[in-house]
């Protein structure tokens, strides 16, 4: 058999193991179902709080319009409802039909609510209250109340910005904060994945029998292609049903070209990412040979992932064009993680893409060089740590 062919045997084992465990399973259907009852539930919450239903009765109908307007400006939608008597409409507020009724008279109006009134309610029928009070002491002055209205509505500060604002930087920013936090979850727990399979083919002595008929490097890159390919297709399941949900559930209305564009630079870095540390994993978890030993060699490693992850989630949603943000992300290792963030904010010019990818090869190509050789020399053997050093110089 060819090398390569050895490879991907090694590989399509790794791949049958891990998607036909119930463990699998069973993790990829609890995490979808998270997510599409997050979206669920988001939904619902966005369509409950999106509109509030205010009763008015008895005098306070003719403040309905005013109210209606001054809330619509202020970015509150009301529905506006006429109650024939003030009892029946509190009947209607304890039942949790009306979200507030509005009684009294226009200059002695009051808030009727269940529990405690909603923020901007109170806000708009506040400024309803202080023109009614407004325009009753113009009328007792003399003065027209529509003249002042005409000046006032005229009189504003002129705004001059220097760079055009994003309308849609808060979806930009959620898809960012997302793909970060999926590559952070999928990289560290598919690392992992490897590093533990490492250590129970040492330690069930299995990896002897394989290594009687393949390479060592051939067993590691067959290992980590198949289980980079069995994360792959639980991240494309994830990702693609979170991207589905926040569409449909209209958290996401960025165009189509974002979206994808968005979603097919997270694949990439998902494998850039994986074979990276996946590599470096393996290597670390070929030093041990007890579970109980694993955590003290990738803990390490885990914590370089933990800094970018640490960045992207505290500096960039408030600086998106950050220089620390944009120092690591090219850095192989960090990439991973900062880079489809700072491409899903919109930051990141194309030549930042590109030269974060060609580092991320060359470091992969190091990393499977050095990987490998401290692999094949520690893979066989057992009892105590192998120190690193040792593992290097061996062969």
């Amino acid at each position: 058999m060819s090398p390569l062919r050895i490879v991907w045997t090694v590989a399509r084992r790794e791949v049958n193991a891990r998607i036909r465990t119930r463990s699998f399973l069973i993790s990829t259907v609890a995490i979808l179902a998270i997510l599409v009852g997050y979206a669920a539930l988001m939904f619902f919450i966005g369509q409950q709080g999106a509109t509030s239903k205010i009763g008015f009765t008895g005098q306070a109908t003719a403040v309905a319009a005013p109210f209606k307007s001054t809330a619509d400006r202020l970015g509150t939608t009301i529905q506006a409802t006429q109650i024939p008597d003030q009892a029946a409409g509190e009947k209607l507020v304890s039942d949790g039909e009306l979200d507030g009724l509005v009684a009294g008279a226009p200059d002695a109006l009051s808030l009727i609510v269940r529990t405690a009134p909603d923020s901007a309610v109170r806000t708009a029928l506040d400024e309803v209250v202080r023109q009614q009070a407004l325009d009753a002491e113009l009328a007792m002055a003399g003065i027209e109340p529509a003249d002042v209205h005409s000046v006032l509505a005229g009189a504003h500060v002129d705004v001059r910005t220097l760079e055009p604002a994003d309308p849609q930087r808060a979806e930009r920013l959620g898809m960012a904060v997302g793909a970060g936090a999926l590559l952070y979850f999928f990289l560290i727990m598919f690392g992992q994945a490897v590093a533990q399979g490492v250590v129970e083919e040492k330690t069930s002595r299995v990896v002897e029998i394989l290594l009687s008929t393949i390479r060592p490097t051939q067993l590691l890159a067959g290992k980590v292609l198949g289980i980079g390919l069995a994360g792959l297709v639980q991240f494309v399941l994830i990702g693609g049903l979170g991207l589905a949900a926040g569409v449909g559930s209209g958290a996401l209305a960025l165009p189509s070209t974002a979206l994808i564009g968005t979603m097919l630079w997270t694949l990439l870095w998902f494998l850039l990412g994986f074979y990276l540390y996946a590599t470096v994993l393996a290597a670390a978890a070929s030093l041990v040979s007890r579970q109980e030993d694993l955590q003290s060699v990738v803990s390490p490693v885990i914590m370089v992932l933990v800094v970018p992850f640490v960045v992207g989630v505290s500096v960039l949603p408030t600086d998106p064009e950050s220089s620390i943000g944009a120092v690591l992300s090219l850095i192989p290792g960090f990439a991973p993680v900062l880079m489809p963030m700072r491409t899903a904010l919109g930051v990141a010019a194309p030549w930042e893409c590109v030269v974060s990818v060609l580092l991320s090869i060359a470091a992969i190509a190091a990393t499977l060089r050095l990987g490998g050789r401290i692999y094949a020399n520690a893979i066989l053997h057992t009892g105590a740590r192998v120190k690193l050093l040792d593992a290097v110089r061996w062969g």
